[in-house]
């Protein structure tokens, strides 16, 4: 973990410990530039995990300047010195997250191009994924994002599009290149990480998204499930067994 993350609850958020300084206060007054005195930096990191604790425990609404100061133990104008407002800090928190997700789709992905044994990799990137998308943290972050989406359209679409949008993509091109190479039988490779990515995760995220955190499997269960969701991709697009 690097000097620009602060964790919530295991979730891995990325944000500049550098403030924009030069945006004004709410009060319209100048912001000083101390993004390299090392009390701002914690200040400013103290901000962001303070704030993602209270976002997925209580929501956007529900979650004020000053209660993010409180529990950051800042002053309201150390907030507002770093983030010009709540909306700006919500943002970069929920951009951060998907700068974590885009490192952990690609990473999720790499072994299947090179994998002497591919149905043994596919259970292992299943139960990955489903073990992931189903961890508590990331459960609520969806729930918030999706919550509001309406109050933050482009932010929900760039979440989609780094994050789980980021898995399809990375799966569609190791997809592709796995039928290039002779080892699945693939006409469409997005079509084929399309059905992958719902058979493995789909019912399961849907359930949790829809009753709340009960709804989480256990992890036998979880591996149950993305076993008998990479089953049934195989049974769709099985290992092309030609000479």
């Amino acid at each position: 973990m690097t000097g620009s993350e602060a964790n919530s609850d295991d979730l891995l958020v990325r944000v500049s410990l550098r403030p924009p300084h030069q945006a004004p206060t709410p009060d319209g007054s100048a912001r000083d530039d101390r993004s390299q005195d090392p009390r701002a930096l914690r200040s400013r990191a103290a901000i962001v995990q303070a704030a993602t604790t209270l976002f997925l425990e209580r929501g956007y609404v529900d979650t004020s300047v000053d209660d993010i100061a409180a529990r950051a133990a800042v002053s309201k104008r150390t907030v507002y010195n770093n983030f010009a407002d709540k909306e700006r800090l919500f943002t970069e928190i929920v951009l951060g997250v998907t700068a974590t997700a885009e490192q952990f789709a690609d990473e999720l992905i790499a072994p299947l191009r090179q994998a002497d044994d591919l149905p043994a990799a596919l259970r292992e990137l299943a139960r990955r994924h489903l073990a992931a998308v189903t961890r508590l943290p990331v459960v609520r972050l969806r729930r918030l994002i999706s919550a509001e989406s309406a109050r933050f359209p482009d932010l929900a679409r760039e979440y989609h599009r780094r994050a789980p949008g980021r898995v399809l993509t990375a799966l569609a091109a190791a997809f592709a290149d796995l039928a290039a190479q002779g080892r699945l039988r693939i006409g469409d490779a997005e079509t084929a990480a399309q059905h992958f990515a719902f058979l493995v995760v789909g019912a399961t995220l849907d359930r949790v998204m829809f009753e709340g955190e009960a709804a989480i499997p256990s992890g036998p269960e979880l591996d149950r499930l993305a076993d008998g969701g990479v089953e049934a991709f195989l049974a769709a697009y099985p290992p092309d067994e030609r000479p």
